[in-house]
């Protein structure tokens, strides 16, 4: 068998599959169905300092190929994720896992991840950069590289733990974000968040989603994905984590190859929540398909 663990800021993962922020709950959810310690992590459920019911519904929409959601990152914010979520999560889960953190102020940003960061169990903090600003106007901090500059460092400079800033699609250039991000000291990028689109109810001749518009994720967006990951980790040095539609162990593979050092998984788990299980157990026959002895040395050769 091929070797499949790989090295994500600095600390080691048994393979490079991690079920994506919004997708996979705290993990104790998904642990009742198999034994997610198989995992190489996971990212647990957007957090924010104050507790958040999310948008009205409906709130989730089907597309050819995908999916659209606005859920508005219903969590029960950050105390109670400490409190309540994280226990319950290490009775079942041994491994390092990531956190995601989301604000709507550089302040939020650091309160919330100041107090993640003192958690035994966290490795790293993802932090999403696709939340709207409410003191820049409603620019959201993933679209302008001085906003998404000023929330990774003043959070870097917070924390002890690895910061990986992830990435908004819906902008020009990702690079621009991602370089800005690094020169923030970030220890990483994960990249895309979901694609802005929207369907229309023929019969209402309403949007579907109660938002109008919501966050495109699952097969459709896959080429997308990989090619911004692919110009991104070409234009920085930190290591790349790629998402978007992955969907299959040869999609890992191909995202790996395009620069990404990790893959998170995101709308798959929600069409079937073995989906992580099932490629993490399908990627030795893949390798093997593909002459790859280990995935370490194919990060990045496409």
């Amino acid at each position: 068998m091929g070797k499949m663990s790989v090295n994500l800021c600095g600390i080691e993962l048994s393979n490079p599959v991690i079920p994506a922020s919004g997708t996979f709950g705290y993990g104790y959810e998904f642990a009742e169905l198999y034994d997610i310690n198989l995992l190489g992590t996971f990212s647990f459920k957007g957090t924010t300092k104050e507790p958040r019911f999310g948008n009205p519904t409906p709130r989730i929409a089907e597309t050819a190929s995908g999916m659209l959601n606005a859920v508005g990152l219903q969590n029960p914010g950050v105390e109670k994720v400490i409190s309540e979520e994280l226990p319950k999560l290490k009775t079942c889960f041994h491994k390092k896992v990531m956190a995601n953190i989301s604000g709507f102020s550089v302040a939020d940003y650091v309160y919330t991840a100041e107090k993640l960061d003192r958690e035994e169990q966290i490795g790293w903090l993802e932090i999403n950069i696709s939340c709207p600003n409410v003191h820049g106007g409603g620019m959201s901090f993933g679209t302008d590289p001085k906003a998404a500059f000023e929330v990774i460092e003043s959070v870097r400079k917070a924390v002890r733990k690895p910061v990986i800033a992830k990435l908004s699609p819906n902008v020009t250039d990702i690079t621009e974000i991602a370089k800005a991000s690094e020169a923030a000291g970030a220890d990483g990028v994960s990249l895309i968040n979901t694609l802005l689109g929207m369907r229309i109810d023929l019969k209402t001749k309403k949007p579907v989603l109660r938002n109008t518009t919501g966050g495109l994720s699952g097969p459709a967006v896959f080429p997308v994905a990989l090619r911004m990951v692919y110009q991104t980790a070409k234009a920085v040095t930190i290591p790349v984590v790629g998402m978007g539609g992955i969907a299959s162990a040869e999609d890992v593979l191909e995202m790996m190859l395009a620069g990404a050092a990790a893959v998170e998984i995101g709308a798959e788990n929600l069409r079937d929540p073995f989906a992580c299980k099932k490629i993490i157990e399908d990627l030795p026959r893949a390798m093997e398909q593909y002459k790859i002895k280990n995935l370490k040395d194919i990060i990045g050769r496409a």
